[in-house]
């Protein structure tokens, strides 16, 4: 039963990242979507700014239907759709100011999971301009990181390569030995049998 509780859960999400940046006096999507196995009857969604100012409060009857919007700041327009593939209840603040900054709950309740209730949440920063990321340092490291392993690389075959010519010089020495001993054992072997016909000197 536990497991199918949570396999039934409402769960409620504002995206891979809980962070949004801004441009002062510019417009912000704050995205949200739910989901839901069993589906959503009279749905009701609210978001809040910094925990406590409602500024925007919406409905969904089923999934057949559109949210109706019950209550919105002025600012905040909703762009989500639930009628589609994602249940969307995102919203945008227009004309983002630097009070604007903080943090933004998109809260979810759904009256056909026994009043079943989850929350997300995304913290705004507004910024007078948009700062490019200075890449320099990652290249930097990318590139000597990438160097290392290069010549890690490189004195690895050059050891194989060593190794390879030491071990033939080492197998021609071995093939002269062998050839040089068989060849001192045979002169040897020769001259005795020379030695041995001769007769022995008469006194």
């Amino acid at each position: 039963l536990h497991v199918l509780a949570i396999a039934l859960a409402l769960e409620v999400s504002v995206g891979k990242t809980n962070t949004v940046m801004a441009l002062n006096n510019s417009h912000v999507l704050l995205p949200c979507t739910f989901t839901t196995c069993i589906g959503f009857q009279d749905l009701v969604f609210t978001w809040y700014f910094n925990s406590t100012e409602m500024i925007f409060h919406g409905k969904i009857k089923s999934k057949a239907s559109e949210p109706v919007v019950v209550a919105r700041n002025p600012r905040v327009d909703f762009v989500g759709s639930t009628t589609g593939k994602d249940n969307n209840i995102s919203i945008v603040l227009q004309n983002v100011e630097f009070s604007d900054a903080g943090k933004y709950t998109c809260h979810v309740k759904n009256p056909k999971e026994k009043n079943a209730q989850h929350n997300a949440t995304i913290f705004l920063t507004v910024v007078h301009k948009m700062v490019e990321t200075d890449n320099t340092l990652t290249l930097i490291i990318v590139g000597v990181v990438g160097g290392l392993i290069g010549l890690l690389i490189l004195f690895m075959l050059i050891k194989r390569v060593v190794l390879f010519i030491i071990k033939k010089i080492q197998d021609g020495k071995k093939e002269c030995l062998v050839s040089s001993s068989g060849n001192d054992n045979t002169e040897n072997g020769l001259a005795g049998s020379k030695a041995e016909q001769k007769a022995p000197a008469k006194a």
